[in-house]
């Protein structure tokens, strides 16, 4: 893995997001529908390619919070992500 998979884009990893998605079985386009933003653009962000502008990532992270998803900080433990114990 390059180091560009590992790289923070607006204090979201590409493997959060796709980690995420996994968690509430979404689909890339059901991502897409939910926060607005277009499939391609999700799939960009998940390869570490390019630089979303921060709104992207804002309306990523909202909409997946939104279905339940907790973003995990890089504490020493290493980042990730969980549903909330409401959500499960």
């Amino acid at each position: 893995m390059g180091a560009s998979k590992n790289v923070i884009v607006g204090a979201v990893l590409p493997a959060q997001v796709r980690a995420a998605r996994g968690l509430i079985g979404w689909s890339q386009e059901e991502l897409a529908e939910a926060s607005g933003i277009p499939k391609r653009t999700i799939a960009r962000l998940e390869l570490a390619e390019g630089s979303p502008q921060q709104r992207t990532i804002a309306s990523i992270r909202s909409a997946l919070e939104a279905a339940g998803v907790e973003f995990i900080a890089e504490n020493g433990g290493g980042a990730g992500v969980r549903l909330r114990k409401s959500a499960l």
